[in-house]
């Protein structure tokens, strides 16, 4: 699991059945100098790493910490195979980092 900014939200026009009713989110995720830098709690800087758009059941919001998991383990939650490559899996509160 890696931990991301939520920085947007994207709108389908079209949408495949199985995901009707969730949320699709751009994030950024944290790199390993930001956590260094003890900054993943104070809304830290967009980081170099391109952005991607995840899958949401959870509820996650602009400006908000989650946990998103990518590759084969995302598409798991569903029934049947779904073409989707990063999943919301956490909501994150806080975080406490101590290296």
């Amino acid at each position: 699991m890696r931990l991301g900014t939520v920085i947007g939200r994207v709108t389908l026009s079209v949408t495949v059945p199985p995901l009707e009713g969730g949320r699709w989110l751009i994030v950024s995720p944290f790199t390993r100098d930001q956590y260094a830098a003890g900054s993943p709690n104070d809304k830290p800087a967009l980081s170099s790493e391109p952005s991607l758009v995840v899958y949401d059941d959870l509820g996650g919001a602009v400006g908000q910490t989650i946990g998103f998991v990518e590759g084969r383990e995302a598409a798991c939650p569903f029934e049947k195979p779904t073409p989707v490559d990063a999943i919301n899996t956490a909501l994150v509160d806080e975080i406490f980092y101590s290296p």
